[in-house]
């Protein structure tokens, strides 16, 4: 994945007072950390950074004002549940040739044969990789494949360096009947409901 330059400055003022007044100016507070060091709080502009975290495992080459460059990875960001924005960030330090782990998303592309239908069993895979190398995601090809087809985590076509987290035998996508399927959801239907507390009667 490719380096996403943001701005950045140093902030010397904390607290939710501080953090309203950044984000009234178009900037979102964060926190940056790792390898030892000291916390730095900073500045973000806010577009730019919203554009640069819809990818995941976004890989910021941080240019800070009257600071240290750095390169991070988000750790954390939180958003307001009602209007959905970022509200902070925390970044984590990478150094290039640094490796780390992260969670890679999956993608099923193509189309089965018959009435075969795809059962993802993990949409997201925990890989350690090189820090300057997270692939966007891990796809898998399942065209023309039939019902009873898997792809296990041994199967998997991964980025040269990256290994994954787990056992070979992890099973990661499968292809199933459709009364597989709705088995499956009628299970967790019947799950959800038993975990459902009962409702008490009033006399």
């Amino acid at each position: 994945m490719a380096e996403i330059a943001l701005e950045a400055s140093l902030r010397s003022e904390f607290g939710k007072g501080a953090a309203r007044r950044l984000r009234r100016d178009n900037q979102i507070p964060a926190v940056l950390y790792g390898h030892g060091g000291e916390t730095i709080h900073l500045s973000l502009p806010a577009h730019a950074t919203t554009m640069a975290l819809r990818a995941a495992n976004a890989l910021l080459s941080l240019k800070v004002a009257g600071g240290k460059d750095s390169l991070a990875l988000p750790k954390q960001i939180q958003r307001d549940p009602v209007r959905d924005v970022i509200e902070h960030v925390d970044l984590v330090v990478v150094r290039k040739g640094e490796k780390v782990h992260v969670e890679v998303p999956v993608l099923v592309v193509g189309e089965p044969r018959g009435e075969a239908v795809v059962i993802v069993d993990q949409t997201s895979l925990q890989l350690e990789v090189e820090a300057t190398h997270i692939p966007a995601h891990i796809e898998i090809d399942v065209d023309g494949q039939e019902i009873g087809y898997t792809v296990t985590a041994a199967d998997l076509v991964l980025p040269q360096g990256a290994t994954y987290v787990g056992e070979p035998t992890d099973t990661v996508v499968s292809l199933q009947t459709p009364q597989a399927k709705d088995m499956g959801e009628s299970a967790a239907d019947e799950a959800a409901a038993a975990e459902e507390p009962a409702s008490e009667s009033v006399e």
